[in-house]
């Protein structure tokens, strides 16, 4: 198994992420404040630059008003796309 940020399943789950706070109509800005974090590291997240882990992800669904349950189940159903 690649543990890398250039796979194509972290790529969707970078897409997601993205997707998911603009969905919320929130900026980079407004969700590194709610994470308090600095706006470069949610673009470096978004970007793939850093590698988040399960507890990071949960932050950002909590901070995004999202389920982490919801989110893995998109993430799948996203993944499981050929």
């Amino acid at each position: 198994m690649k543990k890398s940020i250039h796979t194509r399943e972290y790529q969707i789950l970078r897409h997601l992420l993205r997707e998911c706070r603009e969905a919320a109509n929130i900026t980079q800005v407004e969700l590194a404040e709610r994470l308090e974090q600095t706006q470069s590291f949610v673009s470096k997240c978004e970007r793939g630059e850093l590698r988040l882990d399960v507890i990071q992800l949960r932050s950002f669904c909590t901070c995004m008003d999202m389920d982490l349950l919801t989110f893995v189940r998109t993430l799948e159903e996203r993944l499981a796309r050929k």
